[in-house]
């Protein structure tokens, strides 16, 4: 039972890292103005946040200790999570990209 347990948490873990890492260089490639014209923070902040995030992602993947990490897997997944979900949106809207953010009536 521990070992599936163990592996399990690996695989968490991995996918955590990959969604983290897919926010950090998503966020690496933007540039500052797309940050200020969507009224989001700046992308400084968001470059130490979702950089710490996969930081914290891969010392998490590589130490085999899940128990110690968990608070801060679950916190760096957030915060990945949160840049995916509403500043990268925000963002490609303000570029004037059609397609996803439009309704068959208009923008959602």
């Amino acid at each position: 039972m521990f070992q599936i347990q163990h592996y399990l948490y690996v695989a968490l873990g991995i996918i955590a890292l990959v969604i983290e890492l897919w926010a950090f260089f998503d966020c690496v490639r933007r540039k500052p103005a797309e940050f200020e014209r969507a009224y989001k923070r700046t992308k400084g902040f968001w470059l130490g946040l979702t950089g710490g995030a996969s930081a914290v992602g891969v010392i998490a993947v590589l130490l085999p200790s899940p128990l110690s990490l968990l608070l801060f897997q679950l916190a760096a997944v957030i915060a990945a999570c949160v840049y995916l979900a509403d500043v990268k949106p925000a963002m490609g809207s303000s570029r004037g990209r059609g397609g996803s953010s439009q309704g068959p009536y208009g923008p959602w």
